[in-house]
This record gives structure tokens, sequence and C-alpha cells, in this order.
């Protein structure tokens, strides 16, 4: 793969449940570049994403992302890669047991990290990045729906991922929130992370132009800006 392509399919096809989702779908994308995934709810936009992460299958096709093959991957490899990835879920998937700042230090840990300070240090950057400095005390449920999407957001950043996969992130949120994580997911985007987004919120398309890929008859077509 050239040095600024991150991800690299071609012709491919994704199954679930036996269930062709996606067929013959090709798709580039390269280092610092915001797409947008659109199509209809159940067009296969979710399951796009999932097979980025190996949460299901591609089943024929070539698919590299990164330096990995995902026609090839091992089942040890996986974590590997999801560790390039910050993954960014529309419902949050916080642990609602613990303060915020023990959410990120529990995934920090997690994935290998032992200096406390280190620790500290990052889990301030990421907040001060999402603007949530002053929040790291709280609980998942003292936070407003905007707010704990901000945490994960800030969460998928722990590790300097190279790619943010956000999946339907403002699917829960009011349209003023909803604009403010899209505008914060460009200001990712503009300081080197690629982040590909799902929606089927045309507004927020409209209103903070990227590249466009559509999901529909079960393919994926590059409508550009």
């Amino acid at each position: 793969m050239e040095e600024s392509v991150l991800l690299q399919l071609d012709n491919i096809e994704i199954c679930r449940n036996e269930n062709l989702v996606l067929k013959g779908a090709s798709f580039t994308l390269h280092n610092g570049e915001f797409v947008y995934v659109i199509g209809k709810v159940g067009s296969g936009k979710s399951s796009l994403l999932k097979a980025l992460y190996c949460e299901i299958p591609v089943c024929k096709g070539e698919a590299r992302l990164l330096e990995y093959n995902l026609l090839k991957m091992k089942r040890r490899d996986i974590p590997y890669l999801r560790r390039k990835l910050g993954i960014v879920f529309q419902d949050f998937q916080l642990l609602t047991d613990r303060s915020v700042i023990k959410n990120l230090e529990f995934v920090l840990k997690a994935t290998g990290w032992k200096n406390k300070r280190e620790i500290q240090k990052r889990i301030d950057e990421v907040l001060f990045q999402v603007g949530m400095q002053n929040k790291g005390y709280k609980m998942p449920h003292e936070l407003s729906g905007g707010e704990q999407q901000r945490i994960v957001i800030a969460r998928a950043l722990l590790n300097s991922p190279a790619i943010i996969l956000a999946d339907e992130p403002t699917g829960n949120l009011d349209p003023e929130t909803s604009s403010q994580i899209v505008r914060l997911l460009h200001d990712i985007c503009k300081q080197g992370t690629a982040v590909i987004m799902t929606t089927h919120n045309y507004t927020l398309v409209h209103n903070y132009p990227a590249r466009i890929v559509k999901c529909e008859n079960e393919c994926l077509y590059d409508v550009g800006k």
C-alpha cells in the first residue's frame, strides 16, 4: 500500500449471519481524510465498520487496513489492530459504575499502559482535546448525551489512532449537540486522524461537507462531496 493509504478495499463481500450485506465494494481511505458513509437504515453502513474492526468477517475480495490483511486476520492480532483504531459507538458503551477518568484509565491499562503519571497525562490531554477537562470526576449518568459522546471520542483518541470509526455518533443526540460532535470530529481530522463516520443525517453532511460514500443495494458508491 502507498504510504498515505490507510485502508484499501477491492471488490469485497461482507456477510452477516450468512446474509450478504455488501458485495463488489471498493473503497480507499487516505491519511487525514474525513469520509461520511451514508445510506438508509439496514443498507450496510454499520456492517462496513464492524468488518473493519473484525466484529464480522470480510468474505471475499481484498481488504488491507493499516498493515493488516482483513481476510487473513488471526484472532490474536485483532486487539493490536483495534488499538490503532478509535471506535465511537452511537450508544456510548461507557462503564456506568465508574467515573470518566476511571473509564479512560481502564482502557489505557487494558492496552498495556503502566506508568501512572503517563496515564494521567494522556487522560488530561484527551479530555482537553474534546473540551471535557473539568468533567473527569463525573459519573456517566451525570453527563448529558453530548457530554457522554465527547467522552467516548476522548476514549477513542487515547492510543492516538490512525483512524476513528464513528458509527452514527449523533444518532441519539439533538440537532445542536449533533453539530458540535461533528465539528469536533472534523477538528480531530484536521489534526491528522482520518475519520469514517456513518450517518443518515443529511443536514450534518450538508453543513459540514466532506467526501461522501453511499451504501445502496449492497454496493458502495463514491459520491464525492
